[in-house]
């Protein structure tokens, strides 16, 4: 048997992500056999969106980084770091910087978490998008007014045959 204090922070974030994953996924297959898509949908948002400012809020003490919604430069620094902690390989996203106040996401083909999942349960064509809903929360709570394109509601995987865009952030000193 390995012992706790020997596995690698790897290791962890991607357990504790799991984990955390896990619930997310029954808490909305819960959700949906009591209440319908379009209540859980709604229910999904309100709980990513009062979660978010707790996270950001804990990322930010933890990577001691209390202002990275000041400049893209401060940003990219922090959502860079933020993402090893928060957005393990297991979700298949990648995170680029294509220009200057952009950032890009793309999902590994057909490999988003949450599409497999969704889709799993029968709701993919109604399901709203919460792991991109996510990102902009965090954009919200940093202060950093953004604009994803495409527009983020529907699950792109199912609807548009993949998951990738760019967001534009615009920060306060432009």
């Amino acid at each position: 048997m390995q012992k706790a204090k020997n596995i690698h922070q790897e290791e962890t974030v991607d357990l504790l992500n799991k984990c955390w994953m896990t619930h997310d996924g029954m808490w909305f297959f819960h959700c949906l056999q009591e209440f319908g898509i379009e209540t859980t949908n709604k229910i999904n948002k309100s709980a990513i969106k009062s979660l978010s400012a707790i996270e950001i809020d804990r990322v930010k003490k933890t990577l001691d980084c209390l202002e990275p919604g000041k400049s893209f430069d401060e940003f990219k620094s922090f959502f860079s770091e933020a993402s090893k902690l928060m957005i393990p390989n297991f979700m298949n996203v990648t995170f680029t910087y294509p220009d200057k106040d952009k950032m890009a996401w793309e999902f590994k083909q057909g490999k988003c978490f949450a599409y497999t999942g969704i889709k799993r349960i029968g709701v993919i064509d109604e399901y709203e998008c919460g792991v991109l809903y996510r990102i902009k929360c965090w954009l919200d709570e940093l202060g950093i007014k953004n604009s994803f394109t495409p527009e983020i509601n529907k699950c792109q995987m199912h609807s548009r045959g993949n998951c990738s865009g760019e967001i534009q952030l615009f920060f306060k000193n432009n």
